[in-house]
């Protein structure tokens, strides 16, 4: 089934009356009646966060794993609980009034897009999707619906990246050349597809958590629950995972849009796993904030970022661990990740610049920075709760969310490709390489 006949086929499923979320939220008790799909591991903690927020009732949970649906039901025994997210679209629709998406990639679209056609504001985790092809068709559907949406990128509403962004469009190190971002997570695998199959556990319905995506038997610890980002069919690698965070200050600083060019130097393809090392080379056009062009270089797995002299710190620190460095005119800034103020330097020395953070400081009323993840992860999900409630506006909506995402995807087709440029038509949606388009969608299963 193509992406477009499952679109099509979920609105004919749904028999709830669609309403602007504006008015949902305006004509009910000034409470937001969630439901949860996916509700293990960082689905856990999206239900803790959200949760938090004194005006939501947490109405509907869902997912494909009874002890994870267990433990989540323990916190809010009054919700429904369900194992597929049809069946509970279907029968709470109405009684829910926002969905939050919290499953592994390949089912981000699938659950959003039907909620979506219902009418729901829905919060879904990042990557927005598996395909290019979901996350155009996402943001239309959002702005076709007027639907109030937010990305999971917790870190967009944290001090430090607020402060980045402010800094680099101040223009304190000039027109920004090339930004430099690293992880040495690695959310790949290059070792060949397992042979054979295990017994699916008891506590697991495998047919539900393959979803949309092609059959295949279940093998323990290679799936579910942690190692599915590993895997072309399921995640998007570590470029999918850390780099929609480390991208999304320098995206949103400098104005981006989508590359021309992307270039991936990794290993060969195997069909099955992401490379566990990748350099991904990006060539964007140019905004105000950069010169002509831009060049963005993304190091992921063991041992990255490579040596290179626009990384090199005064008096031979290392770099941290995780971080993006911008390239200016004027000198550089590093902002690592996270929780660690932006540093400016320029002829290799640090420069001290409380002057400037005071400034924006009292100019955009960004408070003082607060080093407690606990205190400050919840504020990303409070901002969709309140934008629900007709109370502000959510700072990563599909309509700025699904054009990062599409520069991710496209740095991991490249993977496909080793060290081939591949040239980018965003009018069109396409490769001028033809055997790379094949990638930009799938069909989905019938399940």
């Amino acid at each position: 089934m193509k992406r477009r006949e499952f679109i099509k086929d979920t609105a004919a499923l749904t028999s709830v009356a669609l309403l602007p979320a504006s008015v949902l939220a305006l004509s009910k008790d000034g409470k937001l009646k969630t439901a949860h799909i996916g509700v293990g591991g960082m689905g856990m903690e999206d239900l803790k966060a959200i949760s938090s927020h004194q005006s939501v009732v947490v109405t509907a949970l869902c997912d494909v794993d009874s002890n994870a649906l267990a433990a989540a039901k323990k916190l809010h025994p009054n919700a429904k609980a369900y194992s597929d997210y049809r069946k509970m679209l279907e029968e709470i629709g109405n009684a829910i009034d926002a969905v939050l998406v919290s499953t592994p990639d390949h089912t981000h679209a699938p659950a959003s897009m039907r909620a979506m056609e219902m009418g729901k504001p829905v919060y879904c985790q990042k990557p927005l999707t598996h395909h290019v092809s979901e996350a155009r068709a996402m943001a239309e559907l959002a702005k076709e619906k007027n639907l109030v949406t937010q990305m999971g990128i917790q870190v967009h509403s944290f001090y430090d990246y607020k402060l980045a962004t402010l800094l680099i469009q101040s223009g304190i190190i000039g027109k920004v050349s090339t930004v430099r971002a690293w992880s040495p997570k690695n959310w790949g695998y290059d070792g060949p597809a397992p042979q054979g199959s295990d017994p699916v556990p008891e506590h697991l319905d495998w047919n539900l958590w393959l979803g949309t995506s092609l059959k295949r038997p279940y093998k323990k610890g290679i799936y579910h629950p942690g190692n599915w980002r590993k895997l072309l069919d399921y995640g998007c690698g570590t470029l999918g995972d850390m780099g929609v965070h480390i991208f999304d200050t320098p995206y949103n600083a400098l104005q981006l849009d989508v590359p021309e060019t992307i270039k991936n130097s990794c290993r060969k393809p195997t069909g099955f796993g992401y490379p566990e090392n990748n350099v991904v080379t990006y060539e964007f056009p140019g905004t105000r904030y950069t010169t002509d062009t831009l060049k963005w270089v993304w190091y992921d797995g063991q041992g990255a970022p490579n040596v290179h002299e626009d990384l090199s710190l005064p008096n031979k620190e290392k770099v941290p661990e995780q971080g993006a460095m911008f390239v200016g005119e004027k000198g550089r800034l590093l902002l690592p990740h996270f929780m660690e103020l932006p540093r400016l330097i320029v002829d290799g020395k640090y420069k001290n610049i409380d002057a400037e953070i005071s400034k924006i400081e009292t100019s955009q009323k960004l408070g003082t920075p607060i080093r407690n993840y606990d205190t400050e992860g919840p504020k990303h999900y409070h901002q969709f709760v309140d934008a629900c409630l007709g109370k502000g506006e959510c700072s990563a909506p599909f309509s700025y969310s699904a054009r990062l995402t599409e520069v991710i995807l496209l740095g991991v087709i490249a993977g496909r490709f080793p060290n081939k440029t591949l040239h980018w038509d965003s009018q069109t949606a396409k490769f001028a390489e033809p055997e790379a388009n094949q990638f930009l969608d799938a069909p989905y299963r019938d399940f």
